[in-house]
């Protein structure tokens, strides 16, 4: 018989979107707190995902890392945690490991930030010195958000070393 009652949904919500207030007024610990009680609550990606966010404005990537992976077994739809995942590891320096997780990112059901990981394989590739393959990867996030200021940045400075 399931534990889940709409008091303990609408419970685990509240106290997600509370520590997303909090973590966005940068009290860090205390999003941390709110994160772990939504979870306990009821868990659920979204929550995972961010507590991971959290762990990495702490510098405890291993801990986001771990949290991320914990979203992906609760719903392996969700992108945002792959391509958290492939961000951790590529501020890691961990270039190479990264990319796999950018790429099931990409490939993700439900992710509605489609660009970001196109811009995370970009900066790979970019340091790879591969840089025909970063500004197909620049391109496709402006393809996807044409907004991306970090994607036009980086294609500007691309063609400018590619003259």
């Amino acid at each position: 018989m399931s534990t889940e009652t709409p008091d303990r949904l609408r419970r685990a919500h509240q106290l997600f979107v509370e520590a997303y207030r909090l973590h966005m007024a940068g009290d860090v610990d205390a999003a941390i707190a709110r994160y772990q009680e939504s979870i306990e609550s009821r868990p659920t990606a979204e929550a995972h995902t961010f507590l991971g966010w959290a762990f990495s404005f702490l510098e405890r990537l291993d801990d986001a890392i771990a949290e991320c992976k914990k979203a992906i077994a609760v719903d392996p739809d969700f992108g945002n945690p792959y391509n958290d995942i492939g961000s951790y590891l590529l501020k890691q320096g961990k270039l190479d490991d990264a990319i796999p997780w950018l790429d099931k990112a990409v490939r993700a059901k439900r992710y509605e930030a489609r660009h970001y990981p196109h811009c995370n394989l970009g900066r790979i590739y970019w340091a790879k010195g591969m840089l025909n393959r970063a500004t197909a990867e620049f391109e496709r996030a402006l393809e996807l958000d044409s907004t991306s200021r970090f994607a036009q940045g980086a294609l500007s400075a691309i063609r400018l070393q590619l003259q």
